[in-house]
């Protein structure tokens, strides 16, 4: 039934615009009453948008999941990478509502209070990962932000190329700039086994057997036969 009413939404908003769009129209295409419709949407501006809840309330989880061994900023992006996702399942979709959404000025107005809870939900996340430091909660805002315009930025570009291009490619490059901006950098690795190097000063001309003695011996190593 909601599938069966997005779809036959987007039909009419394609064929006849969205202002000329009304729910009643909606709900005789799909051949079901108004009340079927308020039932999954509270307005004809929720039908554009059918996808997001869903994905908001498997961010907040995702995020709610994680340890306290999560790099935060790692751990927000790969949170924005389930917005990709979904978009990405349907690009036809998508790209349909990427242009609805540019023609008309309330659609796009709604699309960026959906974004704000988006980055709201990250924010939230980071201040309670940054509840001790210093300045954690203007850190928090400011990577939610960052986090937010750096994967729009890449969806737009993606939606813009009407789903051609490769959408993960694109947004991973975009979320590895804010990583690299505000993340920690891994912790080093020690080399398990440090080169050693040693100096020998020998006479000139002395034999080459004990040239290796010497070196043997600073090392600590048995002396042995030598060729």
């Amino acid at each position: 039934m909601r599938d069966a009413l997005v779809a036959a939404a987007f039909q009419l908003f394609l064929e006849r615009g969205y202002e000329q769009t009304t729910v009643d129209d909606i709900v005789a295409l799909a051949g079901v009453g108004r009340r079927s419709f308020f039932r999954y949407f509270p307005s004809k501006e929720d039908v554009v948008f059918p996808d997001h809840e869903r994905c908001l309330a498997d961010m907040t989880a995702f995020l709610a999941e994680g340890s306290d061994d999560d790099e935060p900023v790692r751990r927000v992006c790969d949170a924005a990478r389930l917005v990709l996702r979904m978009y990405a399942e349907n690009p036809t979709f998508s790209v349909q509502r990427y242009r609805l959404t540019k023609q008309v000025p309330g659609l796009r107005a709604y699309e960026l209070s959906v974004v704000w809870r988006y980055e709201r939900a990250l924010a939230e996340y980071l201040r309670r990962r940054f509840a001790v430091r210093r300045d954690g909660t203007l850190q928090a805002d400011v990577i939610a932000a960052a986090v937010v315009a750096a994967h729009n930025n890449a969806l737009r570009s993606w939606l813009r190329s009407d789903g051609q291009d490769e959408a993960s490619a694109t947004v991973d490059h975009a979320l590895a700039y804010v990583q690299s901006a505000f993340g920690e950098a891994p912790a080093a690795v020690a080399d398990p086994q440090p080169e050693d190097v040693v100096v020998v000063v020998s006479r000139r001309g002395a034999p080459l057997w004990r040239v290796v003695q010497e070196i043997e011996s600073t090392l600590g190593r048995p002396e042995g036969p030598h060729i």
